[in-house]
């Protein structure tokens, strides 16, 4: 059995995924990562100019979509969803490469992150 808590959700002023950018690095905004008390301490070591890699849960991504057009574009053939970055898939893990900007305790304000306000955050691991 697998068991997963999101630790945190996005605050962002991207609101639906239609407005969202496929990347972060296509002006996706800054947006608060807002962290659960009980894990405030994990934080401990992170400031501003830390790079980082944020897993978010694609809450509201389809989980039963295989094949996609990549990029939406169906003058794309149709590819598995494991070969590309489509948010819809079995498991829809979010991988996002920010940067932290503002560290306001129990906050993180980071750029460029493509992800809609209200996505959990499940973890965080420092680009190596």
């Amino acid at each position: 059995m697998i068991e997963l808590t999101p630790i945190g959700r996005v605050e962002s002023e991207l609101t639906d995924r239609a407005s969202a950018p496929k990347q972060g690095l296509e002006g996706a905004p800054d947006a608060w990562l807002v962290f659960e008390p009980a894990v405030v301490d994990a934080l401990d070591g992170i400031g501003p100019g830390a790079e980082l890699i944020v897993l978010t849960w694609l809450d509201r991504a389809q989980r039963d979509v295989l094949r996609v057009h990549p990029r939406d574009d169906v003058s794309n053939p149709l590819r598995g969803v494991f070969a590309t970055r489509s948010a819809s898939r079995p498991n829809p893990i979010g991988l996002h490469e920010v940067e932290v900007l503002e560290v306001e305790g129990h906050r993180l304000r980071v750029a460029p992150l493509e992800a809609i306000d209200g996505t959990p955050v499940v973890d965080l691991k420092p680009v190596l």
